[in-house]
């Protein structure tokens, strides 16, 4: 399997594994090599002419369950009669109980559907020898302390136990002193540091400029393999639509999908025919893949300690990665008591500007060129019509044509996309001078300020404020900021095109609702505007999601965005 010498976790685990009556608590990261560190010993010491289960393994997801199956079942490739079941919810009980009859010796197992298994009295745990909590820390965290009791009642008091986790919680002292004897502590590294393999670097944005950022982000590392981390099943799913319509290689993986729909997403995760898996903290514990370049982070999470378990992730198996944080600025106290938690300090990011995108893009692209592998036989016959289609063009014209073919639609976005500027996290909090807080609503020089009654309630991003200007307006409108509120947006145009705009647009309407654009009147007229919209909540929640009202026009011609007549 490529294995030349042991991790630290397995040269420290595998002795104690092998003696007799030696409880182990291991304190060591994801990615670590702690599969290997539990799994060959308790093969090497199971016996196989006995088909009772000898060794318990719980995990916390059906996703993990299966990688530590897969694993034992690659490290036992030559011990023919050694039987392993992964026991999981999501999956027929029928066949794992049929299984269990015909004798097994390793259960690997979620603790909810081993409970059940033990309530249909069809699982036998009396004969368990060897029992290891993996990923403990993080089966506490969803609320299975209970469960864990409750298996480890019914499991002989004389069998040696295993504890893994990447932090040591209070409950987990909790269980180490009810149920091990004597335990050895081992930590590799110190107690819940981070990989130091891993980057730690964080961009802070406005709130509204977050996706625009992760945009910014996977096109700036254009061989991007990573997961991006959000904290809710619903966000989850927001992301990964949003990122399939702009064209990215991406799907989601969360509670809500069955177990055929994860599968089939992780499965073209591992085989690399998806770059970016946006999931959440609890789907994605089960990932075991080694070549992770980057994490992401749409938000800190919560909980200090599920940034440990995002970013190990990455940076696994002694290979460098790095974990990338989208944060605003009320995170930023967040960032402090993960820099204090892990023990490393993070990086200030910039966002990359348009420019330097489409130069790595390119030039990505160039490396491609350079290193494909031509097939001579194949193309052979083709070449002499591809040479008197191209004679014409020089080499020069052809790489430029190549290009551009490629990167056209990538360098025409940036040009009117505009850049995001990092937040200063002091002026964020209000310590700005006096200049700034008198001219914080007045436009850019060269521009003007126009109010319109559409905002982030109605699902307006930038980039559709932006297409709605340029369906509205004929021809090309520079725009400048934009700044999205819950019930109406400020935005700003090009003095000379400022009387052009404002008429163009408030001649149109979405699906009965007119768009209404003015001149902005300052800090006194957002408050104004604030007081007129307060009551209009209602009226909003019961019109259609912005975005697919916008994109009515495209999906159903009979429904056109049209003048209204007067």
């Amino acid at each position: 399997m490529g294995f030349e010498s042991p991790m630290p976790v397995q040269e420290e685990v595998i002795p104690f594994l092998l003696g007799e009556d030696n409880d182990v608590i291991a304190l060591a990261q994801t990615g670590t090599g702690k599969t290997a560190a539990f799994g060959l010993p308790i093969l090497q010491k199971t016996d196989a002419s006995s088909a009772q289960p000898q060794t318990l393994i719980l995990c916390p997801t059906r996703e993990l369950c299966l990688q530590i199956a897969d694993d034992l079942n690659d490290y036992s490739k030559y011990m023919q009669q050694l039987k392993i079941l992964p026991v999981y919810g999501g999956s027929s009980i029928e066949s794992q109980i049929k299984t269990l009859k015909r004798g097994v010796h390793v259960v690997v197992a979620t603790p909810g559907r081993l409970l059940d298994l033990m309530n249909r009295k069809t699982v036998n745990l009396g004969l368990i020898k060897n029992v290891i909590l993996d990923e403990a820390d993080e089966m506490l965290n969803m609320g299975f302390s209970d469960s864990i009791n409750a298996i480890l009642a019914e499991i002989p008091p004389s069998r040696n136990m295993l504890l893994f986790s990447a932090t040591m919680p209070q409950e987990i002292a909790a269980i180490t002193r009810k149920y091990m004897h004597d335990p050895k502590e081992i930590v590799i590294g110190k107690k819940n540091e981070g990989n130091k393999n891993i980057r730690h670097i964080y961009y802070m944005v406005r709130a509204q400029d977050k996706y625009l950022a992760l945009k910014r982000i996977a096109d700036y590392y254009p061989n991007i393999y990573g997961i991006i981390f959000c904290r809710t099943r619903k966000e989850t799913q927001e992301i990964a639509d949003k990122l399939i319509q702009d064209g990215y290689n991406a799907d989601s993986l969360h509670g809500e999908l069955s177990q055929s729909q994860r599968d089939y997403v992780m499965q073209k995760f591992r085989i690399k025919n998806l770059q970016l898996l946006v999931a959440t903290d609890v789907a994605a514990r089960g990932l075991d893949v080694d070549d992770l370049t980057h994490v992401i982070n749409y938000g800190l999470p919560d909980d200090t300690e599920y940034y440990t378990h995002r970013s190990g992730r990455t940076g696994r198996a002694g290979k460098t990665g790095i974990s990338i944080s989208i944060c605003h600025v009320k995170e930023k106290g967040k960032i402090r008591d993960i820099e204090r938690f892990i023990n490393k300090k993070f990086e200030k990011g910039e966002m990359p500007a348009g420019k330097d995108i489409c130069e790595k893009q390119i030039l990505n692209l160039i490396d491609q060129v350079e290193k494909v592998k031509v097939d001579e036989e194949e193309i052979a016959t083709l070449m002499p019509s591809i040479f008197r289609k191209l004679e014409w063009l020089d080499k020069e014209d052809i790489i430029k044509r190549m290009v551009s073919l490629e990167f056209n639609r990538m360098i025409d976005y940036y040009k009117e996309a505009g850049e995001i500027h990092s937040v200063d996290e002091h002026v964020e909090k209000g310590k700005r001078t006096t200049g700034e807080r008198n001219n914080s609503h007045m436009p850019e020089a060269g521009f003007s300020r126009f109010f319109l009654n559409f905002g982030k309630a109605d699902g307006l991003y930038p980039n559709q404020l932006i297409e709605l200007v340029n369906k509205c307006v004929p021809g090309k409108v520079r725009i400048g900021k934009i700044d999205l509120r819950e019930n109406f947006s400020f935005f700003e145009v090009e003095e000379k095109e400022a009387q052009r705009v404002m008429n163009r647009m408030n001649g149109f309407e979405i699906d009965g609702r007119r768009i209404s654009v003015e001149p902005a009147q300052g800090k006194k007229g957002e408050k104004s505007e604030k007081r007129n919209y307060k009551n209009k909540r209602e009226q909003r929640a019961q019109t259609v999601n912005f975005y697919d009202r916008f994109d009515k026009r495209e999906r159903n011609k009979d429904k056109p965005w049209r003048k209204k007549s007067n």
